[in-house]
């Protein structure tokens, strides 16, 4: 789980699966499971968690023939359809 710290009231919270946690203070930092909100987020330090969630997304990156699909895929034309109206 990802752990932030509000620098407004110095308050440590960590991130849980289903419920959202809050610091209580004017900024209102709210984390919920891997998503973080606030009023102020320069106000907000991420403390540990978020490099790991970095690394697995770089992990899944395309590989050559999944790009060469895509771009095949991109360059198709679109046919239209003409419908007779009564």
């Amino acid at each position: 789980m990802i752990s932030i710290r509000c620098k407004n009231c110095n308050t440590n919270i960590e991130g849980h699966p289903t419920k959202a946690k809050s610091c209580g203070c004017s900024n209102f930092t709210m984390i919920m499971n891997d998503k973080i909100s606030a009023r102020d987020l320069s106000q907000v330090e991420i403390i540990s968690g978020l490099a790991s969630k970095r690394d697995e997304k770089s992990s899944l990156a395309l590989t050559t023939e999944d790009l060469a699909f895509q771009e095949a895929r991109r360059n198709r034309k679109v046919r239209k359809l003409e419908f007779e109206i009564k």
